[in-house]
């Protein structure tokens, strides 16, 4: 009875999970904040974002005017002859002259048909979309990391049923043994025994290895390196509160890709009063102030400056009016409209296949909970039975099926416990990824 009692604690320290390792415990808020911080997913987009945010920084620059300068010198070394109509000839070499000219050249859009007002409004929204894209990876990734993480902490639950079981094994060894030896028993009890633990062993070989597997996922994803060595929690936390009315509620506001596809519709629409614009006529203001000098060093014209300056200043008006341009505004305003239609689509898809992934979420939420309490009280009956099980057979009341049928049941039993904890777990998360506040 005292071996029994022992083993019973060995089995309840089994469940309870105390954490024996040496490596340092990483939480599952620590991991997040990794990701939060070094995934690759998460830093592309928020390097897209800051070309967004430098677009959005010259957002005034279309309303400024355009200032060019030019400026360029030619230097000359010709050789004339010429010949007139009176019987004249003249020969000159080596005439060396230099042209030097510059000017300064104002352009300024007053007037476009408010383009450039629907250029810097467009700015602004993609800026809001490059933040939206960036919320709704945060979501996506915070997601997976959290359900790897747990991952590992449910084969690290599996692998200490493992134990449990091998622990079962092992006093069955004994108890075996000890009927052999006293002439009670048959030695192929003993045997399947060994066997039955040396599978479990064997079980407990693979366990780690997929542990470990899993860790260098969960590297991956918070971008550690290769190999880091940590522990993880030894529980899984299950939020029981969720409501479905709540989540269907702020699904609508804070759902990260419903949000992306709304500012999509609102970019469309900027885009249609662009191409609208273009059908105003463009006025501008051109201004110049222009200078130009020829130096010649020698003359074979008696008409031709030797030296010829020249500056001086411009203005005026520019309106550009589109008559016909082969219909191209019209086929560009068009296609506009259709992209708003389209964009409206596909929020209306999004919205019904969230709506629809929400209920589905919270369905199997709801049944894995029902699901988790019924496991927990399996768990209780299972490790009874067991617990009887080795009396009996300690005892010879019981045959060795008997035995290995009740530590089956309770491994069976581990199993589905396990499972409804992490899949309760992974619904939950499911539920506040589509409500998109699963970060604050």
């Amino acid at each position: 009875m005292t071996r029994c009692f022992k083993l019973v604690l060995i089995m309840f320290g089994c469940v309870a999970g105390t954490n024996t390792f040496s490596q340092r415990v990483l939480t599952v808020e620590e991991a997040v904040a990794a990701a939060l911080k070094n995934n690759y997913d998460i830093q592309l987009l928020r390097n897209d974002s800051a070309v967004y945010a430098l677009n959005y920084g010259y957002r005034n620059a279309g309303f400024l005017p355009r200032l060019n300068a030019t400026t360029s010198v030619l230097y000359n070394n010709n050789n004339t002859t010429q010949r007139l109509a009176d019987g004249t000839e003249r020969k000159q070499s080596g005439i060396r002259s230099s042209n030097l000219q510059s000017s300064v050249n104002l352009n300024w859009t007053v007037f476009d048909g408010l383009k450039m007002f629907a250029t810097r409004d467009k700015l602004a929204e993609f800026v809001a979309l490059g933040n939206l894209t960036i919320r709704n990876q945060l979501v996506t990734s915070i997601s997976d990391v959290i359900k790897t993480y747990y991952n590992i902490v449910r084969q690290k639950q599996q692998l200490l049923a493992i134990s449990e079981q091998m622990a079962i094994n092992e006093e069955r060894v004994k108890q075996a043994d000890k009927k052999l030896t006293v002439g009670l028993g048959a030695k192929p009890e003993l045997l399947q025994a060994k066997l039955d633990l040396n599978a479990q062993k064997a079980a407990q070989l693979k366990q780690l290895t997929l542990i470990e597997q899993l860790k260098e996922q969960l590297n991956q994803l918070l971008v550690f390196e290769q190999g880091s060595s940590y522990e993880v929690t030894d529980s899984i936390p299950i939020n029981q509160d969720l409501l479905v009315t709540d989540i269907f509620t702020t699904a609508q506001s804070t759902n990260p890709e419903l949000q992306v596809a709304k500012q999509n519709i609102n970019i469309a629409n900027i885009t249609l009063r662009e191409r609208r614009a273009e059908r105003f006529p463009v006025v501008s203001l051109n201004s110049a102030y222009n200078f130009s000098k020829t130096d010649n060093k020698l003359v074979v014209n008696n008409f031709t400056p030797l030296f010829n300056q020249n500056h001086g200043f411009n203005y005026g008006l520019t309106v550009s009016i589109p008559i016909l341009n082969n219909f191209t505004v019209r086929r560009q305003i068009k296609e506009a409209q259709l992209d708003i239609d389209y964009q409206q689509i596909l929020y209306n898809y999004k919205q019904a296949t969230i709506n629809t992934a929400i209920s589905n979420a919270y369905k199997t939420y709801e049944l894995q909970k029902r699901t988790l309490a019924l496991e927990e009280e399996n768990i209780k009956l299972a490790r009874e039975n067991v617990f009887i099980a080795l009396e009996r057979n300690r005892l010879g009341l019981s045959t060795i099926l008997e035995l290995r049928e009740t530590q089956k049941s309770l491994a069976d039993a581990y199993d589905r416990l396990i499972a409804a904890r992490y899949d309760t777990k992974v619904s939950e998360t499911d539920l506040l990824r589509l409500r998109g506040d699963i970060i604050k």
